[in-house]
């Protein structure tokens, strides 16, 4: 099997090498064939710069650089990470370091076992997870944000809101394309999608360190409201 990993990024240039690396030593060392398809939003920093120096180093099979002129959503960002990956799994992660890559060979591990159509990484279930640098007020929006999705929506996943997953290709091309959300909703919505198209779901406990640690925290007020509207059009819909 071969698994690509679709990694949207907005002036990513300082944590892409890193990233990078632990990809490539944690999948190595497990045997897993991968490639990284980095969909950069027309970073100013550089990052497009870091993503062509890596493919030197790691070859230009492993580090597929597929770059869109402006910041477009992270939706569509998927879409197009599609459109170029050869896999026939697909992992989406952050590239901003809060998701470690030596949770993806247990993914990988889990889907074998449970013939799981996504596996998913909870910061809610199961040992050993958590989440790291947040405040008590991140804690409680994630948290509350959580609750309210769950108590609505009921999909019998623990983490509704992780960005961090594990997806058979034709799955997720199916789930992309019926989505309609945009940034932050966009991720509960192919939970409620997966669990409405009859696929089977498979959690793996990860720990997650937050942004804040490396730059902007991603979740505003602005974002919280943007959550809460699509929330309820979600529910309305579903």
């Amino acid at each position: 099997a071969m698994y690509s990993i679709i990694l949207p990024t907005y002036n990513e240039r300082d944590n892409l090498p890193l990233l990078v690396w632990m990809i490539d030593k944690y999948l190595g060392a497990a045997n897993i064939q991968y490639e990284i398809v980095i969909v950069d939003d027309g970073s100013p920093d550089g990052t497009q710069e870091a993503a062509k120096q890596l493919a030197k180093i790691y070859s230009e099979d492993r580090i597929v650089l597929r770059p869109r002129p402006r910041k477009l959503g992270l939706g569509t960002a998927y879409l197009h990470g599609l459109k170029h990956a050869k896999g026939d799994h697909v992992i989406l992660m952050d590239a901003d370091l809060s998701h470690h890559p030596k949770f993806i060979p247990q993914m990988v591990a889990k889907m074998r076992s449970g013939s799981f159509d996504i596996v998913t990484g909870s910061r809610y279930e199961g040992e050993g997870c958590g989440v790291y640098g947040w405040d008590l007020r991140r804690k409680v929006i994630s948290r509350g944000a959580n609750f309210l999705a769950q108590l609505l929506l009921r999909p019998g996943v623990s983490d509704l809101t992780g960005s961090f997953r594990l997806y058979k290709r034709e799955v997720l091309q199916r789930l992309v394309d019926s989505c309609t959300s945009k940034g932050y909703v966009f991720q509960m919505e192919m939970m409620v999608r997966a669990r409405h198209l009859g696929y089977s779901i498979g959690e793996v406990p990860i720990t997650f360190v937050d942004r804040m640690f490396y730059g902007d925290s991603k979740l505003g007020g602005s974002e919280i409201v943007q959550y809460l509207k699509g929330l309820l059009t979600l529910f309305a819909t579903t």
